[in-house]
């Protein structure tokens, strides 16, 4: 995962000496401060064909304030050549939480494919409805998401067969992107019609059917959380 430059890390912790309350962190590690970092414990060049020469550096047990016993390895990519424009890039920050990791020269490229990843979880969520729903029982929301990745594909598979139907102020675009063929997909559906019962008739609802049981649905006990209460101010007479 990826960090923001001005975050703050810390190291473990040093060996208890006895007296005390043991120790929780060690020495701060501040990202954009380089007077507070140690020593690598690796470094490496490679040359990238399309972001040139790279430099990355390991640091390793380092973990956040609130999470002191999840330890994780810290990776800083360098850009050693300068842009076109004449700046220097920023280095990028990540960090790496697992049991092993892979080896250096290829690690920080798996950040790389999480630029597709991303894309497709605002697509799922903004396009697809996928937290839209207010669902009853985990089953139901997991199958619920077990549907957006099927989605995706018949989406893919059908940018073919529909025809762009842009909106007013769209512009016709080829190749169709999953969400212009989400918006073209009711040409499709009105062919292969659906296995959905037809709404029924307006009006007075028959209501329950007369003998059928009716159950209720199970009921969760309320969390409540209590809330702190500052310290009230001393009241000081004149």
């Amino acid at each position: 995962m990826r960090l923001r430059s001005n975050l703050c890390l810390w190291g473990a912790p040093p060996a208890y000496s006895g007296k005390g309350r043991p120790r929780i962190h060690g020495d701060k590690f501040k990202l954009n401060d380089p007077q507070t970092w140690k020593e690598p414990v690796e470094i490496l060049e490679v040359d990238e064909p399309k972001l040139g020469r790279l430099r990355i550096s390991l640091w390793e047990n380092l973990h956040f304030r609130k999470a002191s016993k999840h330890p994780m390895s810290l990776l800083r990519v360098e850009r050693l050549c300068e842009r076109r424009s004449g700046k220097v890039a920023q280095p990028l920050w990540l960090a790496w939480i697992g049991e092993q990791i892979p080896v250096l020269a290829e690690v920080w490229r798996l950040y790389l494919r999480r630029f597709a990843i991303d894309h497709w979880y605002r697509f799922a969520k903004q396009r697809l409805h996928w937290t839209l729903p207010k669902l009853s029982t985990p089953k139901q929301s997991e199958r619920w998401s077990d549907l957006m990745p099927l989605m995706t594909w018949e989406l893919w598979l059908a940018r073919d067969i529909v025809a762009d139907n842009p909106l007013p102020w769209q512009k016709p675009i080829t190749p169709l992107t999953p969400g212009r063929v989400a918006q073209a997909m009711g040409g499709v559906f009105a062919m292969i019609g659906t296995p959905a019962q037809p709404p029924k008739p307006r009006g007075k609802s028959p209501g329950w059917p007369t003998g059928e049981p009716r159950l209720r649905k199970p009921t969760y006990p309320l969390v409540k959380k209590g809330t702190k209460k500052g310290k009230q101010p001393l009241k000081t007479s004149a």
